[in-house]
């Protein structure tokens, strides 16, 4: 079923495909957001649960006229053995399943294909998930030029880019560190850092990451959650691999101005909006260590403890978002059996579920972000003019923190040293010591000389952000660049 849309024949419009993942689905709801305002028609593939879930961000966005339409396709639970209303890798009750819903996910290419068949005209242009393979197909069939998102940054996309080539990891011992090529700066990692496309313990995962990079070779671009200013160097070198087709739009966030969008972007808030207001209004400027560590976070109750233990040693207000997937259990047993809520109920903000992230960070009181480097949350964190302590965990989130520290000189490593595989065994072999925590939020939070240098840094790219998506900015730039080069080829299409 779709939702009413517009029919003008002569607006560009776009067909957007997000991927069942909070951290893929939230930017991509920005995006369309943002290309309505640029007055592009914009159709949403979804399901029922993610639409209502993600959808009502948007509301108001529809209601003030802009040609946004969701259209909503049913979930094949059954078929693929997954329970009904799984539909996003954070619902799902074992990590064992996210094979399972990528496959149905894939399904949906039937249904999408018969909605395409019966448009007059057809998209202009398929904005798709860089992991969902199928609208590559799709594009392919209905002759679409297809355009990838895959929620990173420029940075990222050349520390995969130069690694791909030079294989210089596989020289290299597991912890033994080695300097990445060719980049605008001398980057060192460790092979246990590394995401998964670059570790031969993971059996199974070749074959899909090879059909990952034929995909992205395919596609007509890549849009990109970033501003210029940030990586100038890295956004450089990208768009020489991909011959100028790289389009940072970012920071995607900064799209919501209005506090009740910032408090419902993504989920249902587990706690009230003046409550946590109330809360924060409550604390001196820059004091209180906010720390979250992501949508998916499946992190050990052994590992959160001590991260609980290390919050309240510092001494310092503090919010603790506390999620751990399906062992969630466990460590609200541990706080509510240890009594740890009593003993730090006097400084503390223990937030169990969703937290409106976006309301918390850009708040006076947040002195520091204790974050797992996700690229949404790490943007979020600069957008917020926040220093960040880092806490990696797996994927591309090691990168990140070198990007943080090393590039942007704006956060601190807790020192983690080994990508933890969540999805695909439930072991936990990273243990960070509550002491490791401590030394970073200290060293975040001092009001020394480095300390201050990295505050006034992190301000200093904030503002950079808001002038970016601004008219006139770099990011706003883009988007117009963007919408005139899929014009460009539906002109050219309709000449030939």
């Amino acid at each position: 079923m779709a939702f009413v849309e517009s029919q003008d024949p002569n607006q560009l419009h776009f067909l957007v495909i997000p991927m069942g993942s909070p951290g893929h689905y939230i930017p991509t709801i920005d995006m369309a957001k943002l290309l309505a305002q640029h007055g592009v028609r914009v159709t949403i593939v979804t399901t029922p649960v993610n639409a209502l879930r993600f959808g009502s961000i948007l509301d108001q966005a529809i209601e003030s006229g802009l040609p946004i339409c969701l259209l909503v396709f049913t979930f094949p639970y059954n078929q693929f053995g997954l329970p009904e209303g799984c539909e996003s890798i954070d619902d799902l009750p074992y990590v064992g399943l996210a094979s399972a819903l990528m496959q149905a996910y894939g399904s949906l290419r039937e249904q999408v294909e018969e909605y395409i068949e019966k448009l007059n005209p057809k998209p202009d242009c398929i904005l798709a998930d860089t992991f969902l393979l199928w609208p590559g197909e799709t594009a392919k069939k209905f002759q679409i030029p297809r355009i990838l998102f895959d929620g990173m940054n420029c940075f990222t996309q050349m520390c995969n880019h130069v690694l791909y080539l030079s294989k210089v990891y596989e020289s290299v011992g597991e912890f033994e560190s080695f300097v990445l090529p060719g980049l605008p700066d001398r980057i060192e990692l460790t092979r246990s850092q590394l995401p998964f496309a670059f570790n031969p313990r993971l059996k199974g995962m070749s074959g899909f990451n090879e059909k990952l990079r034929v995909s992205e070779s395919e596609a007509f671009g890549v849009v990109i959650n970033s501003f210029e200013e940030s990586e100038q160097g890295y956004v450089d070198e990208y768009q020489k691999v991909k011959g100028g087709k790289v389009w940072c739009i970012g920071p995607l966030s900064l799209c919501h101005k209005d506090e009740s969008e910032k408090v419902q972007r993504g989920n249902k808030s587990s706690i009230n909006k003046h409550e946590c207001l109330k809360w924060l209004d409550s604390q001196e400027n820059d004091s209180v260590i906010y720390a979250c560590l992501g949508s998916i976070s499946r992190v050990e109750p052994a590992q959160l403890i001590e991260l609980a233990l290390a919050l309240e040693s510092s001494q310092r207000p503090f919010i603790w978002v506390v999620r751990a997937g399906h062992k969630t259990e466990k460590i609200e047993k541990w706080i509510d059996e240890n009594g740890f809520e009593q003993r730090t109920k006097d400084r503390a903000l223990v937030i169990r579920g969703w937290a409106p992230q976006l309301l918390i960070l850009s708040h006076a009181a947040i002195g520091g972000f204790l974050t797992h480097c996700g690229w949404n949350s790490t943007l979020e964190g600069v957008c917020a003019g926040v220093p960040l302590v880092t806490w990696p965990q797996f994927q591309e989130q090691f990168y990140n923190e070198k990007l943080v520290i090393e590039v942007l000189r704006i956060g601190v490593s807790v020192g983690s040293q080994e990508t933890v595989f969540w999805a695909f065994d439930e072991k936990s072999e990273v243990f960070i010591k509550r002491e490791a925590f401590i030394k970073a939020i200290e060293m975040v939070m001092e009001e020394g000389k480095e300390g201050e240098e990295r505050r006034k840094r992190a301000k200093e790219l904030s503002k950079m952000a808001s002038k970016a998506i601004e008219e006139g900015g770099s990011s706003h730039r883009n988007m117009t660049r963007l919408i005139e080069d899929i014009k460009n080829q539906a002109r050219s299409k309709n000449l030939s």
